[in-house]
């Protein structure tokens, strides 16, 4: 009965549910995307350091609670690591969408409005990407280039950060973290000096075991570099670094400027000045030159790659490595 006495309207009463309460069905894709990181470098802490934006430590710990509240399970035992078995069947689920997002926005990019942006040194970017981009745009003749110049370590950070989208330059037997790599050739160094220095040889500066005169070089940090010391310390000879340049070109112009003795490739656009002489380096590490790029290459990246690849090999068939891109 009402209030007033009357018999209440059916269906106009306060409905109940029968369902029990419990967790909303619908996964937070954040959450997810965390969850993703967690999972692939192996925890918590590994992951912030990876995360391409900045969270805490203590804010992704709290977000994986409420996945797993969520999905009401445990997605991974905390120490040591481990996926648990619901975690690794939402690990196979998310991984192929999210590891696939930087290719589809660069296919995205390149569909509407094609884009390539290429790091490498002044020399590769003025001497030879000119008649790679040519091939390239017989097949792309809407493509926007942007050239960036820099050192090797500058390229790397500048790929992980999505500010270019292909690297040309020295590269390590293994790719860095995060991106892919595909080698070209092999490329000698070279002692660098000036006309007038009497230095014919130069094992002759490896009698010394501490070398007085001012090298010059790239950054420490860069492959060029760690493979000349590397071949120092097998001579058991110590030559600190007096003056980095940031480009092979300025490394010849300060030998040139009588600042000291340079390491350089054996490249000869980079090398050859009037003032100075370059000297093998017989028995130190070559320098391998390759390709870095980040995520699965779209088409137009995809076919860039091949023809610096192509270009490469028809303009230094001595120095070419056979690779295949995956």
């Amino acid at each position: 009965m009402g209030p007033n006495g009357k018999e209440r309207c059916a269906g106009r009463g306060p409905r109940v549910s029968s369902r029990t309460p419990g967790p909303d069905p619908a996964m937070n894709v954040h959450h997810l995307e965390l969850f993703y990181f967690v999972a692939k470098h192996g925890g918590i802490s590994a992951a912030v350091r990876h995360i391409p934006y900045g969270i805490q430590q203590p804010a992704v710990s709290g977000q994986i609670r409420a996945l797993e509240e969520n999905a009401g399970a445990q997605l991974f035992e905390r120490s040591p690591f481990r996926l648990t078995a619901a975690g690794e069947k939402l690990f196979a689920h998310v991984r192929p969408f999210f590891e696939g997002l930087d290719a589809v926005a660069t296919d995205l990019r390149a569909g509407s409005k094609p884009e390539l942006r290429i790091g490498a040194s002044e020399l590769v970017l003025r001497d030879h990407v000119p008649a790679v981009m040519q091939r390239v745009r017989a097949r792309h003749p809407k493509l926007r280039l942007t050239l960036r110049s820099g050192y090797q370590t500058q390229l790397e950070a500048w790929l992980r950060d999505g500010v270019i989208d292909l690297a040309i330059g020295p590269v390590d037997a293994r790719p860095p973290a995060r991106l892919r790599q595909l080698r070209l050739s092999w490329v000698p160094l070279v002692l660098l000096v000036h006309r007038q220095w009497p230095l014919r040889d130069a094992a002759q500066l490896w009698s010394q075991r501490k070398i007085a005169e001012p090298l010059v070089g790239l950054p420490a940090t860069t492959s060029v570099m760690k493979n000349f010391q590397r071949g120092l310390r097998k001579r058991g000879v110590v030559w600190p670094q007096a003056v980095e340049a940031t480009s092979i070109e300025l490394v010849t112009c300060y030998v040139a400027n009588g600042e000291g003795h340079g390491v350089n490739l054996a490249i000869p656009g980079a090398i050859r000045h009037r003032d100075v002489r370059a000297l093998p380096l017989d028995g130190f590490e070559p320098m391998t030159m390759g390709l870095l790029w980040r995520g699965e290459p779209s088409a137009l990246l995809r076919a860039a790659i091949l023809e610096v690849q192509r270009y490469a090999h028809a303009t230094w068939p001595e120095w070419a490595i056979a690779a295949e891109l995956d």
